[in-house]
């Protein structure tokens, strides 16, 4: 068992009407405030007037950048740099889902340099600082709201890339379930997703480590499964909003890792996806997850798929554990694109196989993806065409 370090410090204002604080909490960095936000539909559902409201009720001077775009663009980081250096931003309120708080992050690292700050990612140029960032989610789905990481796209180079760096960690953010209400069912799948993802990427793992992990991890999963549908069919339904809220922000935070040191396996491939096609990072990930599985799944790994389907899904655990193994990847195909009802193959959103080989060749950078089985660009172009 692995020794480890958890450190978050992000400070989280849960529930309805709390948006009173933000003001105060704003106020505590500082007095000019750079809000971020995406399309537009902060406008639409009136979140938008409330949080300019309580800005300018504490005194504050604001100033804006929307149009921040789903898989987000390295140039919207850019400009926000720029606004942060020219207009001696104070603090950052960023206000939308994942990719919204993903750009905001890198903005308030890029506003502390004197570089272009594709080079984070790019170069792995140092991280040190950057000025303090305050979130309001709108979309449970990526925990960007509680950990100091964020992906960024480059549509001129074709790359999707993120990294960690605790500067980046939000200082303050608001999870009010409401402001999650009007997300679309398709939205809302796509987040169920992401989600999960995000714990099979920890706890498919042969590692020793606390057994407390995975049976938190095993809750987490079950609470997706449970309340995302209801959340689909019933979208101001407040348990099911707040259950997957929350469980977005712990499936991230870092708290289940706990001394495991392996690494991920689907994100990477999605990344190369999204960053070519565009195309939703959970919807990606969805039609990725039980190809990987079905592929990492021999006699060496079984043990943990027996683990999965019985503790998730409830599957007879005095059934052969190689029978339990291939039906809980059975099962979980079913929540996927029959319960969510997402898309099950690459064809069916218009990929075909033609990058499959540039896009496995950057997932495992040119040798070796170091995740749950390793998988060299031959198996990752396999796991591609099983997707097809």
């Amino acid at each position: 068992m692995n020794n480890f370090i958890y450190d978050i410090s992000t400070k989280v204002y849960f529930g309805e009407n709390q948006l009173s604080n933000l003001g105060p909490e704003l106020s505590r960095f500082g007095k000019r405030v750079l809000l971020t936000y995406g399309g537009g539909s902060i406008k639409k559902t009136g979140l938008y007037d409330k949080v300019v409201a309580e800005i300018k009720a504490a005194g504050l001077e604001l100033f804006e950048l929307g149009g921040i775009a789903p898989n987000p663009h390295i140039n919207s980081v850019r400009e926000g740099a720029e606004i942060c250096k020219k207009e001696k931003i104070d603090v950052l309120l960023a206000v939308g889902g994942g990719s919204t708080l993903d750009a905001t992050k890198y903005m308030a690292a890029g506003g502390c340099v004197d570089f272009d700050p594709w080079k984070f990612l790019s170069e792995w140029a140092p991280i040190e600082k950057a000025l303090p960032v305050v979130t309001i989610l709108t979309l449970a789905a990526t925990g960007s709201e509680m950990d100091c990481g964020g992906v960024i796209s480059n549509p001129e180079t074709n790359d999707k890339i993120g990294r960690l760096a605790p500067p980046m960690l939000p200082k303050v953010s608001f999870l009010d379930p409401t402001n999650t209400y009007t997300v679309s069912a398709y939205q809302t799948a796509c987040g169920a997703a992401d989600m999960m993802s995000h714990i099979i990427e920890v706890y498919f793992n042969m590692n020793q480590d606390l057994q407390m992990l995975d049976g938190i991890m095993e809750t987490l999963m079950k609470t997706i499964i449970k309340y995302a549908p209801i959340a689909m069919k019933q979208p101001d339904n407040y348990e099911a909003r707040a259950n997957l809220m929350w469980t977005s922000s712990w499936a991230i935070n870092g708290f289940v890792n706990g001394g495991k040191r392996q690494a991920w396996s689907c994100h990477p491939m999605e990344h190369e996806l999204s960053a070519i096609y565009d195309i939703t990072h959970g919807l990606g990930l969805a039609i990725l997850t039980p190809r990987w599985m079905e592929y990492t799944l021999d006699e060496t790994t079984v043990s943990k798929f027996y683990q999965f389907g019985v503790n998730v899904f409830g599957i007879n655990a005095s059934l052969p554990q190689m029978d339990v193994a291939k039906k809980s990847i059975a099962l979980l195909s079913d929540f996927f694109f029959k319960t969510l009802g997402l898309k099950s193959s690459f064809r069916e959103i218009g990929i075909d196989d033609k990058n499959f080989a540039v896009m496995a060749k950057k997932a495992c950078g040119g040798s070796t993806l170091p995740g749950f089985q390793p998988l060299n660009q031959n198996d990752i172009e396999n796991i591609f065409k099983m997707c097809l």
